[in-house]
C-alpha cells in the first residue's frame, strides 16, 4: 500500500468470502497479507477508506475488489489511490448501524443463553456441550436445506426439532444416569467438556473443516428510519428471535410447567416434596434448551454468515458471559445479559479492531461482577 512511493501504515483491509472473514492492517512497509481457508472461493477485499491518511482517497468504485486464486497459492490485489476529499460516513450513522447489529446479535445470543440458563437452574450443570447444540442446529439446517434441497421454511423447523430431540437423547442416555449416581457439579462439568470435544470432532469428521453457506445468506440493506438500515434477513432473524423469546417468557410465567421450572430452580427438594415431577420437568428443559440452541445456531449461521464445525465453540464464552452477567439460573437475566453483550461486541468495533471485539463484553462482565457478584438480576441463591 503506497502513495507517491511512500508506504501507508495502519490502513485497515477486510477479506470476506465463503463464510470466512478476516481483518488486517498494513505494516510500516505498507504490506499486508491474509491467509484464507479455501483457495477455490472468490474473496471480496475491502479497503477501509476512513483509515487512509488525510488527503488520500481510493479511486471511485475501487475500494472493493474481488480476488480469485486460480492455479496459484497467492493472489495479489491492487488499489488505486489519489488525492482528494474523502466521503466519511457520519458517526451517528455508524453508531445506529452497530446498535442494530448488536440488538440482532444479542437476541440471537439470548436464545442460546436462556437455554443454558434453564438447564443450569434446574440441574446445576454448567453445560459446555451447549455450544455443540448451537452447531448442531446449523448443521441440520445445512443438511436439509442444502444437501437434501428442502425449502428453508421446512429445513429450519426440522433442524430445531432435531436439536430438541438430541437434547432429549442426551438427558436419557447420559445426564439422568449421572444425576442418579449423585455426581458432583465439578464432575458433571468435566463430563460436559468431554462431550463437547467429542461432538465437535464428530462434526469435523462428517462435514469437514470447510465453511458452508445456507441459501440467501445476505441481502441488500433497506433504509428504514433515519440512519437505520436492515436487510430482509436481519428483519426476519430479529422477528423470529423476539417471537420465540416472548413465547418462552409467557411459558415461564403463565404455564404450570413453567412455574414448576422456576420452583425447581429455587429449591429442587422442596419442589419434589410439593408433588412436582422433577425428572419430567428437567427432561422438558433439556428439550427446550437444546431446541433454542439449535435455532440460535441457524440464526448465527446467517449472521456470520457461514457454517463451520466449531462455530458454536467460537461464541461459547459469550453465551456464558451473558448468563453470568444477567445472573446464574435466571432466564430473564440471561436475556438482559445477552442484549448487553451483543451491544458491547458490535458497538465496540467503532473504536476497537474487530479481531478483539469480544474482549469488550468480557471486560463489562468483569466490571459488573466486581460490584455485583450475583449478576444483574441474580440473587445470592440460585433462582429460576
Amino acid at each position: 500500500m503506497k502513495f507517491e512511493d511512500k508506504p501507508l501504515a495502519d490502513v485497515r483491509i477486510t477479506v470476506e468470502g465463503g463464510g470466512y472473514d478476516a481483518e488486517v492492517v498494513t505494516g510500516e512497509d505498507g504490506r499486508w497479507r491474509v491467509g484464507v481457508p479455501d483457495k477455490d472461493e472468490t474473496y471480496t477485499i475491502t479497503l477501509d477508506e476512513e483509515t487512509l491518511p488525510k488527503g488520500v482517497i481510493v479511486a471511485e468504485g475501487s475500494a472493493t475488489k474481488e480476488a480469485e486464486f486460480g492455479l496459484t497459492n497467492n493472489a495479489t490485489v491492487n488499489f488505486f489511490l489519489g488525492e482528494g476529499v474523502r466521503q466519511v460516513t457520519p458517526f451517528s450513522e455508524q453508531l445506529a448501524g452497530r446498535i442494530m447489529n448488536g440488538l440482532n446479535f444479542g437476541l440471537m445470543l439470548a436464545l442460546a443463553s436462556i437455554g443454558l440458563s434453564l438447564i443450569f437452574g434446574t440441574t446445576g450443570i454448567s453445560n459446555f456441550a451447549h455450544a455443540e447444540m448451537v452447531t448442531f442446529g446449523a448443521l441440520m439446517a445445512l443438511t436439509f436445506g442444502v444437501h437434501l434441497a428442502f425449502p428453508m421454511w421446512i429445513a429450519i423447523p426440522i433442524a430445531v426439532i432435531l436439536a430438541g430431540l438430541f437434547g432429549l437423547a442426551q438427558d436419557i442416555g447420559l445426564w439422568k444416569p449421572m444425576r442418579k449416581r449423585g455426581l458432583s457439579v465439578v464432575q458433571l462439568m468435566i463430563i460436559s467438556i468431554g462431550l463437547s470435544l467429542g461432538l465437535r470432532y464428530v462434526y469435523l469428521f462428517f462435514y469437514g473443516g470447510g465453511v458452508f453457506q445456507l441459501p440467501n445468506p445476505g441481502s441488500t440493506k433497506i433504509q428504514l428510519l433515519g440512519p437505520i438500515k436492515l436487510s430482509i434477513t436481519d428483519m426476519i432473524s430479529m422477528g423470529v428471535s423476539l417471537a420465540v423469546l416472548i413465547g418462552v417468557a409467557y411459558w415461564l410465567i403463565n404455564t404450570r410447567t413453567g412455574k414448576a421450572t422456576r420452583a425447581i430452580s429455587d429449591n429442587a427438594s422442596l419442589a419434589a416434596a410439593s408433588g412436582i415431577n422433577v425428572d419430567r420437568v428437567v427432561r422438558i428443559i433439556w428439550i427446550l434448551g437444546s431446541a433454542l440452541a439449535g435455532l440460535s445456531g441457524v440464526l448465527w449461521a446467517y449472521f456470520r454468515p457461514g457454517i463451520r464445525w466449531d462455530m458454536g465453540w467460537q461464541i461459547l464464552l459469550l453465551i456464558f458471559a451473558a448468563v453470568v452477567l444477567g445472573g446464574l439460573g435466571t432466564a430473564f437475566g440471561a436475556l438482559l445479559g445477552s442484549i448487553i453483550v451483543g451491544l458491547m461486541v458490535e458497538v465496540s468495533t467503532l473504536w476497537l479492531p474487530s479481531d478483539i471485539k469480544y474482549v469488550s463484553a468480557l471486560t463489562v462482565l468483569i466490571v459488573v461482577l466486581l460490584f455485583r457478584p450475583q449478576g444483574i438480576l441474580g440473587r445470592r441463591e440460585r433462582i429460576g
